[in-house]
């Protein structure tokens, strides 16, 4: 297994380039692409659906031959308005050129094909509360299983607030046990403000035959290949993460570590 922790390649550019190979397992594809303006990205998956996430600025799309537009819309992810999201089908080509300076996630996996290019949001997506206490954090689910717009992909964005919890209690998704556990691999982009500061991301097994802990800085990346994964936002440093899952199955089914069981 290759390290945990993954450091942008680049200051811009595609500084990100996540592969299932790369990261030692079946499923996931994370590439993030920080442009200029006026400056472009493309990509085109054989056999794997993507979503595009426009995580922050904007950028003229076109998928599939279809233009769709210049789309983004908050210039900052700690804004927490819902994302701009382009559904591309596998064997598909997408451009993009950023009309501002702009920051694209690419989230893929494997899919048989047969769906259409799709808007998903910022329509259809809204700001929901999780948790309580100081484990309150607030969730845009962009392609989770509730709404059926991809075959493999799961897909979600969480902000947790300065000192709070978040992943939390600690759970895994690990093992393909429908309906009592689903085998989901995962990343973790990262996001703080201050941007200089970090966050706190644990990934362990119960055997502890994995466990590392991590500081994650802004933009990057955190792979949870299997275990429990919970963060934590220090006092006064906001978090933000966009998370990536899929796996045989395109449910979410978890565990709370037994030790957290009474939470």
């Amino acid at each position: 297994m290759a390290g945990l922790l993954r450091k942008p390649s680049a200051r811009s550019g595609c500084i990100h380039a996540i592969t299932p190979a790369d990261a030692g397992w079946h499923y996931v594809g994370f590439d993030l692409w920080h442009l200029a303006r006026g400056e472009d990205a493309a990509g085109h998956l054989d056999g794997r659906e993507a979503i595009l996430v426009l995580v922050e600025g904007r950028a003229d799309l076109t998928a599939g031959g279809a233009a769709l537009g210049e789309i983004g819309g908050r210039m900052t992810v700690f804004e927490r308005t819902p994302p701009h999201c382009v559904y591309v089908p596998p064997g598909t080509g997408w451009q993009a050129r950023a009309t501002t300076p702009c920051s694209i996630a690419v989230c893929s996996a494997p899919s048989p094909g047969g769906r259409d290019v799709q808007v998903l949001g910022p329509d259809g997506i809204t700001l929901d509360t999780r948790g309580s206490g100081t484990n309150t954090r607030y969730i845009n689910n962009i392609a989770m299983e509730g709404r059926d717009v991809a075959d493999s992909l799961l897909v979600t964005e969480v902000f947790t607030p300065p000192g709070h919890w978040s992943s939390y209690p600690p759970h895994r998704h690990d093992v393909d046990d429908f309906p009592n556990l689903t085998y989901l691999e995962e990343t973790y982009y990262h996001r703080l403000n201050p941007s200089d500061c970090f966050g706190i991301q644990r990934v362990f097994t119960d055997d502890l035959s994995l466990d590392e802990t991590m500081a994650p800085a802004d933009h990057d990346v955190v792979l949870v290949p299997r275990g429990h994964h919970p963060c934590a936002a220090p006092h006064g440093v906001e978090m933000y993460y966009l998370n990536v899952m899929a796996g045989p199955r395109r449910a979410w089914r978890f565990q709370t570590h037994p030790a957290f069981a009474h939470l």
